[in-house]
Parts: C-alpha cells; structure tokens; sequence
C-alpha cells in the first residue's frame, strides 16, 4: 500500500509535505505509511486516496 501512495503521490509532482498537509495527519504517520512500516487506519486512508484524488482501492490493489 506504501509504495501505492508514493507512486501515485509522485505522479502527481506532490511532496510528501503537500500530502499530509492536505490530509489531516502528522508527518511521521504519514511516512510510516509510505514507508511501508505502519498500516493506515480506514479514515486515514480514505483522507489520502482524497488527497490524491483517487479511489480507496486504487491503494489497496496492484
């Protein structure tokens, strides 16, 4: 799912910064997630597939 949101989130030419911002969460929530160390709640998650402007399941399949 982490690497799902970085390639989409660089696609987009947005920094993580702009993310998390948008998003509602913290900085280190927001790079756990990314990173792959830390799973993203539902509310969490549906707040960054917003952000990016996709669809919850765009994250969460490949």
């Amino acid at each position: 799912m982490g690497d799902r949101i970085r390639v989409t989130r660089i696609r987009q030419n947005r920094t993580q910064e702009s993310v998390f911002l948008a998003a509602r969460i913290s900085r280190s929530a927001y790079q756990a997630i990314e990173a792959g160390t830390a799973d993203a709640k539902v509310g969490t998650l549906r707040r960054i597939a917003h952000t990016l402007g996709v669809h919850v399941t765009d994250l969460l399949s490949g």
